[in-house]
């Protein structure tokens, strides 16, 4: 399938479920309207069906990244219509599934051998079918423990490399359509989002993402990660520990067992935070259908987190300046924001820091003149990126996954508990890794963590330091040879210049005498 079929089929499927009405009101609008219109022969499906019904029936039949991208607006309520959400939360466990018999295939194709012999109580059913995959429930034969054995869809890639094509198109003419296009590097974070599919659907690299954040929440009171049994990893194949819990998107089960929502909220924050700046590894696909509550004490509520195929990693400078960043955020110190972006290089360095700093500030400013309960985070950082783009600031490919992240985030908390002050629960987080990064203790940590380096640079220095004289004398003399021509090129062309105007000076007193 070539990108140009591709694009057919999604101008084909957004007709054929009438989702023009979605379109803001604007002369585009009008004229992509038009050009659907001369798609007469595809057929109108759904059509008594409410607009999230049919969003999320078209988002399906797109396929795995078109699903994905309606799993995260699932989560913005706040700018969603109620009924649109509600549907497109389906998009996260009502995905249709393919043949258990087919998935059974599947599995024993991937271990080489029959199911029985590792596996009994193989639930031909599946628990959940979603986008790139679906899960069966079986017992390990040899413990009897009670696992998950999660399956990749057959013949997904296809479609999957047919969309990135469209997505590579449309970000080249992105460059023709729009002069600031170059910007947004349009093409740099199809990049991005490619690799990003493609280690997805990749399990054993799932498996190993799993085993580092169990690692980094074990004894955690705030998340559960499952065991993975690696043994059984496969690129189609997962297999892991059975967890049970509600999901995060059944209010009204969380609701009868009388959960504490507010605590629920903040314990989501906080690890979000953790793993960000304390673990620099942060699950990037925290959606409703990832996320469930164990509620053993419903007072003491506790995450599970499971498919943790998508993860996000940032350098180190990157994690210094977002904290930095957040923290001026709270204190509203929008200078420091703005020198922020000017020192991390997401901005050149010859911006107007004044007029910078004075833009930030009529972003942010009414946002605090809200209520708690009704300022987004997530928006204003968004907002932040906004401003700084007109600025000259290109997009950054590793914030993508940590923004998008941050909006799941928010929106479950605020789904959660509406009025949750995500500043409270954030500052001290922040103000607490940031203090213990400058401390002495971390500083003589980091010297003894980098002894071993130290040792074996030693017996060398003598070495490097020589070869860097030797190198700097190198370049001195490269300098006074340049600045030598510099210098003779220079008085050759001053040596031009007085026999010019010379010769102009004659010229002209010679037409005086004859005149």
């Amino acid at each position: 399938m070539t990108k140009y079929s591709r694009l057919y089929k999604v101008l084909a499927i957004f007709k054929a479920y009438q989702l023009g009405e979605l379109l803001p009101e604007h002369r585009l609008s009008v004229k992509f309207k038009a050009g659907l219109a001369c798609l007469f022969w595809v057929r109108a499906k759904a059509k008594h069906e409410p607009i999230g019904e049919r969003l999320r029936l078209a988002l399906q039949e797109l396929g795995p990244i078109w699903i994905k991208f309606g799993q995260m607006l699932s989560t913005r309520r706040d700018i969603l219509p109620a009924d649109v959400a509600n549907q497109l939360t389906l998009l996260q466990d009502d995905v249709v599934p393919f043949d258990g018999k087919l998935a059974k295939t599947l599995i024993e194709e991937a271990l080489g051998k029959p199911l029985e012999d590792i596996f009994f109580d193989f639930d031909l059913t599946p628990l959940a079918s979603a986008s790139i995959a679906q899960v069966h429930a079986a017992k390990m034969k040899s413990s009897k423990a009670d696992v998950v054995i999660k399956i990749r869809r057959p013949d997904i890639l296809p479609s999957i490399k047919a969309d990135i094509e469209l997505m590579y198109f449309v970000a080249e003419q992105l460059s023709v359509w729009f002069k600031d296009a170059g910007k947004l590097r349009a093409t740099e974070v199809v990049q991005d989002y490619e690799r990003t599919i493609y280690k997805e659907l990749n399990f054993v690299q799932e498996a190993e993402n799993t085993r580092r954040l169990r690692s980094n929440f074990i004894n955690s009171e705030i998340l559960y990660i499952p065991y993975v049994y690696p043994e059984f990893s496969r690129e189609t194949l997962l297999v892991e520990e059975r967890v049970w819990g509600i999901p995060i998107s059944d209010m009204e089960q969380l609701r009868q067992h009388n959960v504490d929502f507010k605590l629920l909220a903040e314990r989501g924050v906080q690890a979000f935070f953790t793993q960000v700046f304390r673990d620099n590894f942060f699950h990037a696909d925290m959606h409703p259908g990832n996320i469930f509550v164990d509620v053993t004490n419903p007072q003491d509520p506790r995450y599970i987190g499971i498919d943790c195929a998508v993860v996000g990693e940032l350098t180190k400078e990157d994690q210094r300046y977002l904290a930095k960043n957040f923290m001026a955020f709270f204190n509203r110190d929008y200078r420091k924001i703005a020198e922020l972006y000017i020192d991390s290089g997401w901005v050149a360095e010859d911006t107007d820091i004044d007029a910078f700093e004075a833009a930030m500030h009529d972003v942010c400013e009414p946002v605090f003149a809200k209520p708690l309960g009704e300022i987004s985070f997530a928006q204003v950082l968004f907002s932040l990126f906004h401003v700084a783009r007109q600025f000259n600031m290109q997009v950054q490919p590793q914030l993508i996954l940590l923004e998008k992240t941050l909006f799941y985030i928010e929106g479950l908390g605020r789904q959660l508990y509406p009025q949750l002050d995500l500043w409270v629960t954030a500052k001290p987080f922040l103000e607490s890794w940031y203090k213990e990064q400058t401390s002495i203790k971390y500083m003589v940590k980091q010297v003894v963590n980098n002894g071993p380096a130290w040792v074996e640079l030693l017996p060398e220095l003598p070495n490097r330091i020589n070869q860097q004289e030797r190198a700097n004398r190198l370049l001195k003399s490269k300098l006074d040879q340049l600045s030598l021509q510099l210098y003779t090129s220079q008085k050759k062309q001053r040596n031009q210049f007085y026999l010019l105007i010379g010769t102009v000076v004659i010229i002209a007193v010679l037409l005086f005498i004859v005149i």
